[in-house]
């Protein structure tokens, strides 16, 4: 099998290859006219107290985002905007008790883009539910259902075929929202690198 380190390593080689592409022409579409779908995955590991178990967690997600919902322009022509953001998240479990997560989250996507329209910063923060496969471990997760909450932020670059590569850092909070006593959650924090692509 694949060292999850050394995907990852791969990946970042090609996102630092990829990001020394020419910025997409001028006179197409600027990235938040039109909506995208975007590929997410990462690493996260697991912090804080919630649990005593030590958590790395592989999520994969994939989103549609809206066009741009509002925003406003600046003098040097820089734009900071929001547009919507719906997720379908699968977490592989890769040290855990879990195996694995399977949910959807919400939230929007806070966006400021450069005057050329080829490079922005994003942030956004929400959440969701989905289900978990609990094992009856202490410390692990107390029942299937299962609340997601997150807050993100990162780069996204679009290359010369008006594809968008993305690099950032999120933190994820799973929990049962209290339904069982005790109430352990998983605490997790870590990078995300995805592609995006507008249709």
């Amino acid at each position: 099998m694949t060292h999850p380190f050394r995907t990852f390593a791969q990946i970042s080689v090609f996102l630092a290859l990829a990001l020394g592409l020419p910025a997409v022409e001028s006179g197409h579409a600027r990235p938040w006219e039109r909506p995208a779908w975007n590929v997410e995955t990462g690493l996260l590991w697991g912090v804080g107290s919630s649990t005593p178990l030590s958590y790395r967690l592989v999520p994969t997600q994939l989103s549609w985002r809206s066009a741009e919902a509002f925003g406003r322009f600046y003098p040097d022509g820089s734009r900071l905007l929001v547009r919507h953001r719906f997720t379908l998240i699968g977490t592989w479990v890769q040290q855990g008790p879990e195996s694995r997560y399977v949910g959807a989250a919400a939230s929007p996507s806070i966006e400021w883009w450069n005057p050329a329209g080829n490079w922005s910063v994003f942030g956004g923060a929400g959440g969701g539910a989905g289900w978990i496969d609990p094992r009856g471990v202490p410390g692990g997760q107390g029942q299937d259902f299962t609340l997601n909450w997150f807050m993100r932020g990162g780069i996204e670059h679009v290359t010369a075929r008006d594809a968008r590569l993305s690099a950032g850092i999120m933190f994820q909070h799973l929990s049962n929202g209290g339904q069982t006593d005790p109430n352990p959650g998983i605490d997790a924090l870590g990078f995300t690198l995805g592609y995006s692509w507008p249709f």
